[in-house]
């Protein structure tokens, strides 16, 4: 069996994304036939070499496992949050750990992908791709044509201006936005930046997957199309 990076075969292993393989590494968590590896890019065999995380010996390589979630309102985008619901007890039949591909706030619902992929994830959460997301958002007062096209152009928002996006007005209190970064609480930020509060807020596309009619709550697999459309 050919080798593969350490942190790849962490995050194929389902202990951690990509990233989060490499911060166990950089913190001296992961031994390698006994031995304690900091190095990235250190290289193994998983036919023959003994790898453990926290002194746990990893199993096998997991299948791939890529779903979507509507994820419903009053739920925390969280794998482990004390005290609240989270939406891995939404996906708890799973025999998977999977984590959520970014990340929607709890008065937010709509759709999540979830996946045991850390190299896909990492991708798809990474800035530079500028991947679509597209939301129906409901607001508290009637906005007009130049407070949308001010949202349009971007407004400054913990002091950097957003990206330029793209609305379709639907009513004069609702309106779809497609955005290609994913700041913490962007929208409700940008809507507040212009003197609106959110009342409702849904995501219902990420990339080339869409919500579609999945009830809230429910989850559902990725076809092969879709899977392949994520990868592009």
């Amino acid at each position: 069996m050919p080798k593969v990076r350490l942190q790849k075969y962490i995050a194929e292993c389902g202990v951690a994304s990509r990233r989060g393989a490499e911060k166990l590494i950089l913190d001296g968590k992961v031994r390698v036939n006994g031995k304690i590896i900091r190095k990235l890019g250190t290289k193994v065999d998983p036919a023959n070499d003994e790898v453990s995380v926290n002194k746990k010996p990893l199993g096998k390589k997991q299948d791939k496992i890529y779903i979507k979630l509507n994820k419903p309102r009053g739920y925390v985008t969280s794998c482990f949050h004390p005290g609240q619901k989270t939406i891995m007890e939404l996906v708890s039949d799973i025999p998977y750990r999977l984590y959520p591909v970014g990340r929607l706030d709890k008065d937010s619902e709509g759709l999540l992908i979830l996946t045991n992929d850390g190299e896909l994830a990492n991708q798809l959460m990474h800035p530079r791709y500028e991947h679509e997301k597209e939301y129906e958002v409901n607001v508290q007062i009637p906005m007009s044509d130049v407070v949308m096209d001010r949202l349009c152009r971007g407004v400054v928002i913990e002091g950097k201006k957003t990206l330029p996006a793209q609305i379709i007005k639907t009513s004069s209190r609702k309106f779809r936005i497609i955005l290609k970064e994913g700041r913490k609480r962007q929208i409700r930020k940008m809507v507040a930046a212009v003197g609106n509060g959110v009342v409702e807020l849904k995501r219902i596309r990420m990339k080339n997957i869409k919500l579609g009619k999945l009830l809230a709550g429910r989850y559902a697999p990725l076809s092969p199309s879709e899977i392949s459309g994520l990868m592009l």
